[in-house]
């Protein structure tokens, strides 16, 4: 595979990122996010990105799911870092630390570009650095966050990439992340690789939305509300009359209208609606359905009518959803030998090794080491 874009040329130094690993961050999250990095360089045979794990005192930092990993280096020692990335999990208004706040807010003299997942933007929100920017985090602090931090835009995205700012809400939605900004800076191809490898034949978007639940976006407070949705969800493929809805949990059509816009900011038609299309894009990017089909599936009584429908709720027709990144998918296919790549060293002025020198040289024997070249417009 060639990637021939706007890409590093080789011998320019690699991105270093520098993982901040909060008390009870959630692994998988880390790993989704320092994972495609790794990878990144084993296809290309050579170190597009290096990393660091720092925590504020350099010693071992528990996981959520009690797993311990020692980093790489505190947050006193000295590096030339181009990112910095948050990791955050469990209860963050407890393991946010003052001391993270203002170490943070150090690094912004030299650093501008700052991520976090899962719960991680709670540092940065601490540290005054989200601040007009659209940020994603877990749908569980989403409205404490919000609370406290007025002055960010929340949303419900799986990610969110606004500007020098990358947040992702958790789980896996770091992958998704990463392979966008590894598609920004080498090329879709290098980034269809990876999702190769990894077995994720579905990269989500910076448009897909978490699933949050119903229930903990309203409490237990709308009991009729929530029927109502269920209803909903349950008839995607001929959808309810919105008087029959109203009769089935005993309101009128007026206190239907009333009760969505109160809790949910829109109307009922407007919500069913955006149940109908996410369904429509799950299929679109899940199953090989024929657009017809899913039209049909999803309660449009015609083609035309559910693609102007999908291009004026999400910006694009299904056909161009339909292609996503299948268009950017090629087999992958043996390159030339790469260049040698040195041996890590040791640093001389007391700077930790980046583990990403080594995990390259230990994937020179793996077959796929060097099959995407990257070369330079």
């Amino acid at each position: 595979m060639t990637v021939n874009n706007n890409a590093m040329p080789r011998g320019t130094a690699p991105q270093t990122i520098g993982f901040l690993l909060l008390d009870d961050f959630t692994l998988i999250s880390l790993a989704s996010a320092i994972d495609p990095l790794r990878m990144a360089n084993q296809l290309s045979g050579q170190e597009l990105y290096r990393w660091y794990t720092l925590s504020l005192d350099g010693a071992v930092v528990q996981a959520s799911d009690g797993l311990t990993v020692t980093p790489d280096a505190s947050t006193s020692v000295p590096l030339s870092l181009d990112m910095i990335v948050v990791c955050g999990g469990v209860a963050p208004t407890r393991t946010v630390k003052p001391q993270h706040a203002t170490w943070l807010r150090h690094q912004a003299r030299h650093v501008s570009r700052f991520g976090a997942v899962c719960t991680g933007a709670w540092a940065l929100a601490r540290a005054g650095l989200l601040e007009g920017y659209e940020v994603s985090t877990h749908w569980e602090c989403q409205a404490a966050l919000q609370e406290d931090f007025p002055g960010i835009s929340l949303t419900s995205k799986l990610f969110s990439i606004d500007r020098e700012r990358f947040t992702a809400s958790g789980g896996t939605a770091p992958l998704d992340m990463m392979l966008t900004l590894i598609a920004r800076d080498h090329g879709r191809e290098l980034a269809a690789g990876i999702s190769d490898m990894f077995i994720y034949d579905r990269v989500r978007s910076e448009q897909d939305q978490q699933r949050v639940p119903l229930k903990h976006v309203l409490g237990t407070t709308q009991p009729r509300l929530q029927e109502i949705v269920t209803l909903m969800e349950a008839n995607l493929e001929e959808p309810i009359d919105l008087d029959e809805l109203a009769s089935y949990v005993n309101l009128s059509r007026r206190q239907l209208e009333r009760l969505f816009q109160r809790n949910l900011k829109c109307s009922p038609s407007r919500y069913y609606m955006r149940l109908r299309l996410n369904r429509a894009r799950q299929l679109l990017k899940q199953t090989s359905m024929s657009i017809i089909d899913i039209a049909a599936a999803c309660g449009f009584v015609s083609t035309p009518h559910f693609s102007k429908c999908y291009r004026e709720f999400f910006g694009f027709p299904p056909r161009e959803e339909r292609l996503g990144w299948s268009a950017f998918t090629p087999a992958m296919t043996a390159a030339a030998v790469p260049e040698p790549v040195p041996a890590p060293l040791h640093s001389k002025n007391l700077e930790p090794i980046s583990q990403a020198m080594a995990a390259l040289e230990h994937a020179r024997g793996e077959p796929t080491y060097g099959t995407c070249r990257i070369i330079p417009a």
